[in-house]
């Protein structure tokens, strides 16, 4: 029970901290993007491919998450072209959002410790 409490604390911390991030107008923006990107694939699975609106928000999710379970799969070519797109734009999304985490998690562990760490914003060495 106590393993459970302190895995659920550390839980809760960590999403205590995320929201904070998303004062921050970088943060706010990503989260705007996902969010339309989410209700733009929604929205066109719904009606491309005759799905109701929580299989193609489901669907959309696993496919953003890069999950992929396989038990839903766009079977019109429209739907098929749109999907590959929107699985390479979901992955550029998800690759900024935890490489802007992974920073600003770095950046909060070297101010907790006192070490100086030297984040590199354009990733050029």
């Amino acid at each position: 029970m106590t393993a459970f409490l302190i895995a659920l604390s550390v839980f809760f911390g960590f999403f205590r901290e995320l929201w904070g991030l998303f004062k921050e107008p970088k943060y706010r923006a990503l989260l705007v993007w996902v969010v339309l990107l989410l209700t733009i694939g929604t929205i066109f699975f719904s009606q491309i491919e005759g799905w109701d609106i929580l299989d193609a928000l489901y669907f959309s999710v696993v496919t953003l998450s890069t999950v992929g379970y396989g038990d839903f799969a766009p079977e019109t070519s429209a739907g098929k072209v749109f999907a590959v797109v929107y699985m390479l734009i979901g992955l550029g999304l998800l690759t900024a959002f935890v490489s802007m985490l992974a920073k600003e998690r770095q950046v909060i562990h070297s101010q907790r410790h006192g070490n100086s760490v030297a984040v590199d914003g354009d990733s050029s060495g």
